[in-house]
C-alpha cells in the first residue's frame, strides 16, 4: 500500500502541476515576446500612419485651396465665380465616379502600387493646372486630379486600417482622416497668403512637388503586396440599397456644408472682406473643424452615430443661420464660422464609426464608398450654391444649404440603425495566460 501510494501521488502532482507551470510559464513568455515584437515594430507603424496623415493632408490642402482662390482664378480667365466653381465640381464628380472602382482595382493589383501612380498622376494634374492656358483646359487638369485623388485615398484608408492594431482601428482612419482637416486650417491659409504675392498657379507648383515626394515615401514605407484581410462577408450583407441608404446622410451633409464652404472666398469678397480677412476667417474655420472631429470621435463613443449625426446636422443648420445673422450684422464672423464647422464636423467622425460598425467584413469597400457619397454631395452642394449666388447672394445660399441640413437630419434619423452595444471585448494578456493553463 505505502509503495503505492509512493508512486501514485507523484503521477498525480506531474499531471496536475508540472505540465501546468511549463505551459502557463510558455504562454506568458510568448505573450512577454509578442509585446516586445509590438514595441519594436511600434514606431513603423507610427511612422506608416503619419505618411498615410501626411498623404491625406496635401489631397486636402489641393481640394480646400480651390475656394479662397476662385475670385483670383475667375480674374485671371476672365470669368464669373459661380462659373470657376465648376472646377471644384468637375474635381469632385470625378472623384465621386473614380473612386470605387480604383479601390476595387488596388485590391486586385496591389494599393501600394496603385497609391504610388496615382500619386504620381496627381503631381502631373496639378502642374497641368498650374500652366493650363484657358478655363477648359484647368477643367481638364481638375478632372485628372479627382480621378488620381480617388485612387490615393481608398489606398491610403485600406493600408491605414491593416497596419493598425485591432482595437484601434477606427481611431487610425479617423487620424488619418483627420490630415483633410488640418488642411484647412494650415494649408488653405498659406496658399491664400502665398497667391496674393506669387500667383495662384504657384499654390499648385507647390502641392505637385509634395506629391511627387509622398509618392517615394509611400512606395518605401509600405509593404510590395499588402492586401486586405480574407474575412468571409455573409452573402448579401452589403446590397445596393443597403449601402445607398445608409451613406444618405453623409451626401446631404457635404451637400450642406461644401455648397457653403465652395463659395466662401467669393462669398466673403463680395461682402468686403479683404485676402487677409479671409484668410483669417478659414483658419477660424480649419480649426473648428479639426476640434469639431476629435470631440465628435469621442462623443460618437458615448452617444452613438445616430444620435450624434443628428446633433451634427440639426446644429448645423441653426449655424448657418447664425451665419447669415453675422454677416449682415459684421459681428462675431471669425468666430461664428468657427461654430459652424466644428457642429458640421462632428458628424463625420460618428459616420465613420457607424459605418465601421455596421459594415465589420466590408469595412474597407464601404469607406471607398463613403468617399465616393462625400464628393457627390460636394458636386451638389457647388452646383447648389452656385446657382444661389447667381440668383440671390451668399446669404440666399446659406439659407438654402440650411434646408439642406434639415433634409439630412430627416434622413439620417430614419435610416441610422440604433446603436448595439459589443458583447464581447478584448481580453487581456494576463487572462490569456491563465486561459493557457486550463487548456488540453
Amino acid at each position: 500500500m505505502i509503495p503505492g501510494k509512493q508512486i501514485e501521488a507523484p503521477r498525480s502532482e506531474v499531471g496536475r502541476s508540472r505540465p501546468q507551470r511549463s505551459v502557463g510559464s510558455a504562454a506568458c513568455l510568448s505573450a512577454s515576446g509578442r509585446s516586445g515584437w509590438n514595441e519594436r515594430n511600434g514606431n513603423r507603424r507610427m511612422i506608416r500612419l503619419a505618411i498615410g496623415w501626411l498623404t491625406m493632408f496635401v489631397i486636402g490642402t489641393d481640394l480646400f485651396v480651390v475656394s479662397p482662390l476662385l475670385p483670383l482664378i475667375a480674374v485671371d480667365y476672365q470669368i464669373s465665380p459661380a462659373l470657376a466653381g465648376l472646377s471644384v465640381t468637375v474635381f469632385s464628380f470625378t472623384y465621386m465616379v473614380s473612386a470605387p472602382l480604383l479601390g476595387h482595382v488596388a485590391d486586385r493589383i496591389g494599393r501600394r502600387r496603385t497609391l504610388t501612380c496615382c500619386l504620381l498622376a496627381f503631381a502631373a494634374a496639378n502642374l497641368a493646372t498650374a500652366s493650363a492656358g484657358s478655363f477648359v483646359w484647368l477643367l481638364a487638369a481638375r478632372l485628372i486630379s479627382g480621378a488620381a485623388a480617388a485612387g490615393v485615398s481608398p489606398a491610403i484608408y485600406a493600408l491605414v486600417g491593416v497596419a493598425a492594431p485591432l482595437d484601434r482601428r477606427a481611431t487610425w482612419l479617423a487620424l488619418a482622416t483627420s490630415g483633410l482637416l488640418v488642411s484647412l486650417p494650415l494649408g488653405a491659409p498659406i496658399a491664400t497668403l502665398a497667391s496674393a504675392s506669387l500667383g495662384w498657379s504657384s499654390n499648385f507648383v507647390a502641392l505637385a512637388a509634395l506629391s511627387l515626394l509622398l509618392a517615394w515615401a509611400n512606395r518605401r514605407i509600405w509593404p510590395e503586396d499588402h492586401r486586405a484581410e480574407t474575412i468571409a462577408a455573409p452573402v448579401g450583407s452589403l446590397t445596393a440599397t443597403a449601402i445607398a441608404l445608409r451613406l444618405a446622410p453623409m451626401v446631404m451633409w457635404s451637400a450642406a456644408l461644401y455648397g457653403m464652404y465652395t463659395y466662401l472666398g467669393a462669398g466673403l469678397a463680395s461682402s468686403g472682406f479683404s485676402t487677409e480677412q479671409i484668410a483669417e476667417v478659414i483658419v477660424f474655420y480649419g480649426c473648428g473643424a479639426l476640434g469639431g472631429v476629435l470631440i465628435g470621435g469621442r462623443m460618437a463613443d458615448r452617444l452613438g452615430a445616430k444620435l450624434m449625426g443628428g446633433i451634427s446636422l440639426s446644429g448645423l443648420a441653426v449655424c448657418l443661420l447664425l451665419l447669415r445673422l453675422a454677416l449682415e450684422t459684421g459681428m462675431l464672423v471669425n468666430f461664428s464660422f468657427g461654430l459652424a464647422s466644428a457642429v458640421a464636423q462632428l458628424f463625420f467622425a460618428a459616420q465613420q464609426a457607424g459605418l465601421a460598425n455596421d459594415f465589420p467584413t466590408r469595412r474597407t469597400t464601404v469607406l471607398a464608398w463613403n468617399s465616393s457619397a462625400l464628393f457627390l454631395g460636394i458636386s451638389l452642394g457647388s452646383f447648389i450654391g452656385g446657382q444661389a449666388i447667381l440668383s440671390g447672394s451668399f446669404e440666399a445660399n446659406l439659407t438654402i444649404s440650411a434646408a439642406i441640413a434639415i433634409g439630412g437630419w430627416i434622413i439620417n434619423w430614419a435610416v441610422v440603425p440604433d446603436p448595439v452595444l459589443p458583447r464581447t471585448e478584448a481580453v487581456p494578456n494576463n487572462v490569456r495566460c491563465r486561459a493557457r493553463f486550463v487548456s488540453p
